[in-house]
């Protein structure tokens, strides 16, 4: 119970009382074990708030559920995902440089303009999801992002010593993750069928395709790119699904 409370307490804001939750490195590596969970609670928790929004028009109904999942997290993954492109593009293909740019606070017009795209291609997701009747999405999306956290830790080293990720995957008991990897894999299947075993297929496919970037730039992975694939493979998931349910 305590590594999954440290993991709630890393990817969200909800409240997790402080003396439950043991800050030591192995409890942190423990911990992303349960990060898909604490994607499941993010879920059920968009699931209840859907509830009495399922009368409202589709695109309000979206935008609520979307301002909700985002302030769940606190923006978190976001942050990485706006660092990460204003480096991307600001680094010019130097890692020093991308490095250095990814811990600068302030955020560029290319970090901005990616955030604003993701956020569209959410809302428009979330709005034909919502417009079919389809709830499931809401409550297994955010797992499969989360998941994506697992894969970056497991499967890129962490170059940035001392940094947000450090201490999670230093201590991050790698065969374990891999079992946890391979029943998120199965989610889909179980949900969508052919549908979800194509869509889990894709995501692995854009996962390996964003490691082989990283590796090349950077060697490895950061809190802030870890954060992106989470945002990144969660949009490709909304999106995959408002296409084919």
């Amino acid at each position: 119970m305590n590594d999954f409370l440290v993991a709630l307490q890393f990817l969200t804001r909800l409240p997790v009382p402080a003396k439950a939750v043991p800050p030591d490195g192995a409890a942190q590596g423990r911990a992303v074990l349960f990060y898909p969970l604490v994607g499941l609670v993010v879920g059920g928790l968009l699931g209840i708030a859907w509830w009495p929004l399922s009368a409202a028009p589709p695109a309000l109904a979206a935008a609520l559920l979307l301002a909700l999942w985002v302030g769940l997290s606190g923006g978190l993954h976001l942050d990485g995902l706006a660092d990460l492109g204003d480096a991307w593009v600001g680094g010019q293909g130097d890692r020093d440089r991308t490095l250095a740019i990814m811990k600068d606070p302030c955020s560029g017009p290319m970090g901005v303009t990616l955030l604003l795209l993701v956020l569209l291609v959410k809302f428009a997701a979330l709005q034909v999801l919502l417009e079919g009747g389809h709830w499931a999405p809401l409550l297994l999306v955010p797992l499969l992002g989360r998941a994506g956290l697992v894969a970056a830790l497991r499967f890129l080293p962490y170059v940035r010593p001392g940094g947000i990720g450090a201490g999670p995957s230093t201590h991050l008991p790698r065969p374990q993750a891999g079992r946890v990897l391979l029943a998120c894999g199965l989610v889909p299947l179980l949900a969508w069928g052919w549908t979800g075993l194509l869509l889990t297929l894709l995501l692995a496919a854009v996962f390996l395709l964003l490691r082989r970037a990283l590796m090349r730039r950077l060697g490895g992975v950061t809190g802030d790119a870890a954060g992106a694939i989470c945002e990144l493979l969660e949009t490709l998931a909304l999106t995959l699904l408002a296409l084919a349910l």
